[in-house]
């Protein structure tokens, strides 16, 4: 921490408004200081290494570079900056693509003020902390298993369902998907369309960055 002793927080959210008024609230906190704001996942990584903050506040579902790929390129850079993930995504899928990226916290966007400062103290003190609903859930997978869950991400889909949105995380085009699984085109437009339905996402972009806060298509693009 800086000389002061405060807890310096750099801020991560695409939304101006909440990103202002978590700013704010941080502000106030005593012994903590925002040291810097960022309204995307790539600019959260040039600053973090540029105002090397204790802890960064992250968001997930951002442009240009998700929150799970942010956290993985800060905690891989950076290991002594901890992440806490500030989140409306609750699900096993987001809450394991960013604990296996590098994050110390998950907190969902309800947390109180009380409960937000806690967190930045816990994790830039080397703690972990999650919101109590969230760490049910993590404790239940580490001692062995997620009750009424697939371990594998995004349960409804299939295991192909599963393997077609990976590829199309790592931007494949549907006739490349086609060649590389030995299908027919229509055969993987068929896939595309019943994981869409699936997720709620109306298009590909979205289902990218669902797939990609998950922890799917991290891998290089296939030759």
């Amino acid at each position: 921490m800086s000389g002061t002793g405060d807890i310096r927080v750099l801020v991560v959210d695409d939304h101006p408004l909440y990103r202002e008024g978590l700013v704010g609230a941080i502000s106030t906190m005593p012994g903590k200081r925002v040291v810097g704001e960022a309204g995307d996942g790539a600019e959260a990584v040039r600053l973090a290494a540029e105002l090397t903050p204790d802890v960064v506040v992250m968001d997930l579902h951002m442009p240009e570079l998700n929150g799970v790929d942010a956290t993985r390129a800060i905690s891989s850079a950076q290991p002594e900056v901890a992440v806490l993930v500030l989140t409306m995504l609750e699900g096993d899928e987001s809450v394991f693509a960013a604990v296996r990226a590098g994050a110390k916290g998950y907190l969902l966007k309800g947390a109180d003020r009380a409960e937000i400062a806690r967190a930045l103290d816990a994790v830039a003190h080397g703690e972990v902390v999650f919101s109590s609903s969230i760490a049910q859930r993590v404790l239940a997978f580490f001692a062995g298993g997620r009750p009424g869950t697939s371990a594998e991400p995004f349960p409804e889909l299939t295991e192909r369902e599963r393997e077609v949105l990976d590829l199309v995380a790592r931007g494949l085009t549907n006739a490349e998907i086609a060649r590389r699984l030995f299908v027919s085109d229509k055969t993987v437009r068929n896939h595309v369309s019943n994981v869409f339905a699936k997720l709620h996402v109306t298009g590909r972009a979205e289902a990218v960055a669902r797939a990609r806060d998950a922890g799917l298509g991290s891998g290089p693009r296939p030759a």
